[in-house]
């Protein structure tokens, strides 16, 4: 019998204080996981950020494609500026995207153009002829006095492209109303070696008549074309306008041009 009449064989209800639980090393710490909406955003917003990159190298594409043609624009403006007799609505706006002043091109002007860096790009301005009837009802053009061609051609009517690029074309013929209602067609064509006919660039068809059957009066109508087409070496670009023996002749009212872009 021990102390306090318990035997000594028995054993202590209590562990003793060193003894180490053995399940405490099946313990485990919660581990946080990335939910599937967390992943499912952070593709979404990569995918924003590509848009954005892509969008931004596009935007630029687009300005410096557009700064460069608005360069080869202005830098000509003043060749392609005439004196403005009376034009349709349509004429006045194209007429205004190529030039600011309303006077008619000089031999100085030209020379200045010229020396102000722009001797390579070539360009041409002509004017009416007396004879303005060619071949073909190919209008036909004088290259003297205020008109002038530079690293181009011109030969019976037609302006002969001698470096290739883009080119900036126009022309405007102006009609005496002879007849109560005419079709006018005013075109716009280009010669290559590469096809046998002649390519339509440009037409203007309309059927016009006279504003009063008895007006005494000299009535007249106006067609303006203009466009930026990609030429080659070697293509010919003329006009042609259909009943051609009632265009008005003048320096003004009829003339052409082209100028280069951009290569």
């Amino acid at each position: 019998m021990g102390p306090g009449g318990l035997p000594e064989t028995g054993v202590s209800t209590y562990p003793p204080v060193f003894v180490v639980d053995s399940q405490a090393s099946n313990l485990h710490l919660p581990v946080q996981r990335k939910t599937k909406c967390a992943r499912d955003g952070q593709r979404f917003l990569l995918l924003l950020v590509g848009l954005t990159v892509i969008g931004l190298l596009v935007e630029g594409f687009l300005i410096i494609n557009l700064y460069q043609r608005t360069q080869g624009v202005s830098s000509c403006n003043r060749l392609c500026n005439v004196s403005s007799p009376s034009l349709s609505s349509q004429q006045n706006t194209l007429m205004s995207r190529v030039g600011s002043n309303d006077r008619v091109v000089g031999e100085n002007d030209i020379e200045r153009w010229v020396k102000e860096g722009e001797a390579s790009k070539p360009f041409a301005h002509l004017l009416g002829a007396s004879n303005y009837s060619g071949q073909d009802d190919i209008v036909q053009w004088v290259n003297e006095g205020e008109a002038s061609v530079h690293n181009m051609l011109y030969q019976n009517g037609r302006l002969i492209i001698q470096k290739a690029g883009h080119y900036y074309f126009y022309s405007k013929v102006q009609l005496i109303a002879l007849n109560e209602c005419k079709l006018i067609q005013h075109k716009v064509m280009k010669s290559t070696t590469a096809y046998g006919l002649p390519i339509e660039l440009m037409q203007s068809k309309s059927n016009r008549c006279r504003a009063s059957k008895h007006s005494n009066g000299e009535e007249l109508w106006s067609s303006f074309l203009a466009g930026i087409f990609q030429l080659k070496n070697g293509d010919e670009i003329f006009v042609k306008v259909e009943n051609i023996q009632d265009m008005r002749p003048g320096p003004t009212e009829n003339f052409m041009g082209a100028f280069m872009v951009s290569p």
